[in-house]
């Protein structure tokens, strides 16, 4: 594969969220691997946040699918009690810290930007230094399932919320920016619009895609596999199911990019 025209780049990586479905993340990074392709920078939103703060530490894709596989989603002893959500999100924090155990962004190999939504004044901020874990649960906080986490008094849940796809973040640092979004808009039948909670999950997904859609589309390269909807957001069953959806439509998205440069340099 003919690589010298990613090989002076500096390159960016923009992660969305999308729960168990992000582990198409980690099949992109598979492929970017195996094409020789290495971010120097990255940006990511709730899931995307955790696979870029992995990727950013130096873990394998193999290490980040057994993160992923061994940390619990509804584990009895999580439950969250007199905390808004189902699950208690802080409890998480010491599986994190066998990951990041010295809790910390200037820890990492990469510089990583991360979402979360500060859910008191209803914005969205962007984390870049000092502690890690926290923001990271924060960003990942998928309400109403998980409880939100309190950073200096501030209440804080899932980044995508307000952002899914946190690209203006690195795109001044970046010549080519490399994005994977798994929150997709699909159609979808009568059928799975039957009931409230599917109305619902239907609206809010609809409004996360469109605030982020033309963020998308200038992207270099981009991955956005359609397959991924039929895994559920924390159906953890997906979980390979979603990894190797990601590392084949990453390869198609590389290898297309690619080809399309060489005949441009070409011509």
């Amino acid at each position: 594969m003919e690589l010298k025209l990613l090989d002076s780049k500096k390159i960016g990586l923009v992660l969305s969220g999308g729960g168990v479905r992000g582990m198409a993340h980690i099949g992109l990074l598979k492929a970017m691997q195996e094409h020789g392709i290495e971010a120097s920078t990255i940006a990511g939103s709730s899931v995307g946040a955790l696979v870029g703060a992995l990727y950013a530490k130096g873990y394998a894709t193999d290490d980040m699918l057994t993160f992923f596989r061994e940390t619990p989603i509804f584990q009895y002893s999580f439950f969250a009690i007199g905390k808004p959500g189902f699950i208690d999100t802080a409890k998480y924090f010491t599986k994190f810290k066998t990951y990041f155990p010295e809790d910390s962004f200037e820890a990492l190999k990469k510089p990583l930007y991360l979402v979360a939504t500060d859910l008191m004044r209803g914005e969205e901020v962007m984390f870049s230094k000092g502690e890690l874990i926290r923001p990271l649960l924060a960003s990942a906080a998928l309400t109403p399932i998980f409880s939100p986490i309190e950073i200096n008094g501030v209440l804080y849940a899932d980044g995508g919320i307000m952002n899914n796809f946190p690209k203006e973040y690195i795109e001044d640092h970046c010549e080519i920016i490399i994005g994977s979004n798994v929150s997709i808009s699909e159609t979808l039948p009568k059928k799975e619009l039957s009931n409230m909670l599917q109305l619902a999950g239907r609206v809010t997904a609809l409004m996360i895609y469109a605030a982020c859609r033309d963020k998308l589309r200038e992207c270099d390269i981009m991955m956005e596999p359609r397959e991924l909807y039929k895994i559920g957001v924390l159906d953890k069953k997906g979980i390979d199911k979603a990894y190797n959806i990601g590392y084949d439509s990453a390869c198609r998205a590389i290898d297309e990019y690619l080809s399309e440069q060489k005949q441009h340099s070409v011509s």
